[in-house]
């Protein structure tokens, strides 16, 4: 520590990290594995604040001023890194899809949608960025309203590409829904379920769609996936619950029912009322 504190990091590391994996106190732990990551940013050695990163997240998992140290340097590793892109392969399709990702995160929608075009341009079948491209025209402000149609262009041009974009499908549903074309929707969300079998909002979707049609027993399979995957969902149980209500489930339907009022209840305070807001 007393290395540490005089700024002789190099020395002090291997020392620290053996405060912390021996069987000193943990206030002791803790504060070595906090002077050793600002160490080893301090001296750019990302393997050693790897490390202490892991030590710390194991030893101290919920530690508020932990979390609170682990946030800044994860965040200095990120920009870091950044950097090192930006300056080893300022022209690649990685480096230009992080500039767009940051402009997105600012709101320069124009100046993101450039860098995406910048890639399609350098590589007409980059996988996924048709995709990202999608996502930005339904991110955007619209005032012309056009936006819909131009996403709806860019995922199907990513599908064109690669067929197994199970996210595509899905928001090509989504946007299906919104044209109340069910049957569209139906099948774009059955491929995305289809393709990711842990994409709960998928099967959603497309038991949701299939109870729109009044397809009320096709829609029961779906949507008990989407069940499995998502049981404190209160949307799941209803749809389920009317989709087996309208199949003749009756008993079943009941159950899902009763597990949707319980989910949307209000809270109760202790004396059986509602929860005061």
């Amino acid at each position: 520590m007393t290395l540490a504190t005089e700024g002789h990091c190099k020395e002090a590391v291997p020392g620290l990290k053996s405060a912390m994996s021996g069987a000193g106190s943990a206030e002791t732990k803790k504060n070595a594995g906090v002077a050793g990551l600002r160490c080893a940013l301090g001296m750019d050695d990302r393997a050693a604040a790897s490390d202490f990163i892991r030590m710390l997240s194991k030893q101290f998992p919920n530690d508020p001023d932990i979390l609170f140290v682990l946030v800044h340097a994860y965040s200095d590793l990120s920009t870091r890194t950044a950097q090192d892109l930006g300056r080893t392969a300022p022209q690649s399709v990685a480096a230009h899809k992080l500039n767009a990702e940051a402009l997105e995160m600012q709101g320069k929608w124009d100046e993101a949608q450039r860098e995406y075009e910048t890639i399609l341009e350098k590589e007409p079948n980059a996988q996924g960025i048709h995709y990202l491209l999608g996502r930005l025209y339904l991110s955007k402000p619209d005032p012309e309203g056009k936006s819909l149609e131009l996403a709806k262009q860019e995922f199907t041009k990513e599908l064109e590409i690669d067929p197994k974009n199970a996210g595509a499908h899905y928001i090509l549903g989504q946007i299906a829904t919104k044209g109340e074309a069910w049957e569209q929707a139906a099948e774009e969300f059955a491929e995305a379920a289809k393709l990711d079998s842990n994409f709960a909002e998928a099967y959603l979707g497309w038991g949701f769609s299939l109870v729109t049609l009044k397809k009320y027993e096709d829609a029961i399979a779906p949507l008990r996936k989407a069940e499995a995957l998502q049981p404190g969902n209160p949307a799941v149980h209803y749809a389920l619950a009317t989709a087996l209500s309208r199949s003749g489930h009756k008993e079943e339907a009941e159950k899902e029912f009763e597990i949707h009022h319980n989910l949307t209840a209000p809270p109760q305070n202790a004396a059986g009322g509602a929860k005061p807001q």
